[in-house]
């Protein structure tokens, strides 16, 4: 946790030698951010991470270019929980959204706490332009929506699910907007987010300040509405697919759409002086043909399967093309690792650690912390909370409100496949650890009340 200005940042001035031997400053420019977050992309579902069905060139051309991680992991096996993890460095029932927030308050199940620091809110006192593109999933109404929490520009969907990539609605209401006007645009909403974010781009060509574009897509989320000529194509390539077809479609039609996003910043001169992370909010869904590698289960599960996720981060100059790392890294660690390549100060509580050293190609010692991972549901959860717990290769689960704790240990067992019990002296720690945590997180209120 980083609280005051604990956190060291880069300099926005590089040091360099003169004849005299004297130092001098010369002004660095700060980085471009732009951060793609998916949404159900499983471990196994990018030929770079061993899909063997699936052709994902402008994806894998990311990962190459930059750093892999085989160890990240989403903050949550749900959307809304990570998305507020992302944005505010935190775990998310510490900011209120212990589940998914939906577009009927008797399904709701979080609030995004109005104490909340976004990044984009951070970014803004660094100079940045902040936009965002796609799926918001953290608020329907003011005081929740993109325009309120610091972004200058929003052109997306405010709601979870589309119930079709076609039509854009959600319980039969228009969630599309943009900034504050309801629109209603044609068009498959991977291609509209990627020609949103494409004309964001082109008008960045000749602007001073940085920008901050945060990309989120609903793709590869149910339903599974791949454009036709998509679909009908991955069908004559891979017949044996079956059901998972229309999935490999979907997700093979949002590479397509990123390519078009990287080539636009390339076009517009951008792309040397952008950091680019790529990320997806949770584990993929079994149910419609999603591949999580060896990965136990699948989105919704507290196993490895729903929160491990594919991610990388590209920076020219700075990361090292082909680089990769193991570190366990979760998706709040991206606030303030952005923050600080950006010189952006962060004078607040956080959970989230920096990795600029590791992507930076630096010796950075693991993290000596508990990870948790919270998820609260209705339906046949009947609202209520099971969780996850980490501390080094110990792994504590609970895979349902009302199944008994498991213990694993992923350095030997990195399928979980062998349930230690709870007589491990490991059990009673994590137990302990995650108590406190929950004691912490019951203070913050989570649902409106209506």
């Amino acid at each position: 946790m980083i609280r005051n200005g604990f956190l060291g940042f880069v300099c926005v001035a590089v040091a360099t030698l003169s004849l005299g031997g004297h130092v001098k400053a010369k002004e660095a420019k700060q980085p471009n951010i732009l951060f793609i977050l998916v949404d159900d992309l499983g471990y196994g579902d990018l030929s770079s991470y061993g899909g063997k069905d699936i052709k994902t060139p402008h994806i894998d051309k990311l990962v190459s270019s930059g750093m892999r991680f085989s160890n990240a992991y989403a903050n949550c096996p749900v959307c809304s929980p990570t998305r507020a993890s992302v944005l505010t460095g935190r775990f998310p029932d510490l900011v209120g959204v212990p589940g998914v927030i939906r577009t009927r308050i008797k399904d709701n199940w979080g609030n995004l706490s109005e104490n909340a620091v976004m990044l984009p809110e951070v970014l803004k006192k660094a100079g940045y332009e902040t936009a965002c593109i796609g799926k918001w999933h953290l608020g329907m109404a003011s005081p929740d929506k993109p325009n309120d929490r610091g972004f200058d520009h929003f052109h997306g969907f405010l709601g979870d699910m589309m119930e079709d990539y076609w039509h854009h609605r959600r319980h039969g209401i228009n969630y599309m907007r943009l900034e504050e006007k309801e629109i209603d645009p044609k068009g498959h909403a991977t291609d509209l987010f990627t020609q949103w974010s494409v004309e964001y781009l082109k008008g960045r060509e000749k602007q001073d300040k940085p920008f901050f574009l945060y990309l989120a897509y609903n793709a590869p989320h149910t339903p599974i509405n791949p454009p036709k000529d998509w679909h009908e194509k991955v069908k004559k390539r891979e017949p044996q697919a079956g059901r998972r077809s229309g999935l490999i479609a979907l997700i093979e039609h949002m590479d397509d759409g990123i390519g078009r996003v990287t080539a636009a910043l390339d076009d517009a001169g951008l792309a040397d002086s952008t950091i680019i992370i790529f990320v997806s909010d949770n584990g993929g869904q079994l149910g419609v043909g999603a591949s999580n590698g060896k990965l136990r289960a699948g989105k919704q599960d507290m196993y490895e399967g729903g929160i491990r996720v594919p991610a990388c981060a590209v920076w020219p100059g700075k990361i090292k093309p082909g680089s990769s790392s193991d570190r366990v890294v979760l998706t709040m660690d991206f606030f303030p690792t952005l923050c600080e390549l950006a010189a952006a100060k962060v004078d607040h509580e956080i959970d989230g650690r920096t990795i600029l050293p590791t992507l930076l190609g630096k010796k950075q010692p693991e993290e000596d912390r508990l990870n948790v991972w919270v998820r609260r549901e209705g339906g046949r959860y009947k609202g209520g909370i099971y969780y996850a717990a980490r501390r080094g290769d110990w792994k504590l689960v609970q895979n349902a409100p009302s199944l008994p704790f498991e213990l694993y240990n992923l350095k030997d067992d990195p399928m979980e496949k062998k349930n230690i019990g709870k007589e491990h002296k490991m059990y009673k720690k994590l137990h302990a650890e995650l108590n406190a945590h929950i004691e912490k997180a019951s203070q913050v209120p989570w649902k409106r009340e209506k």
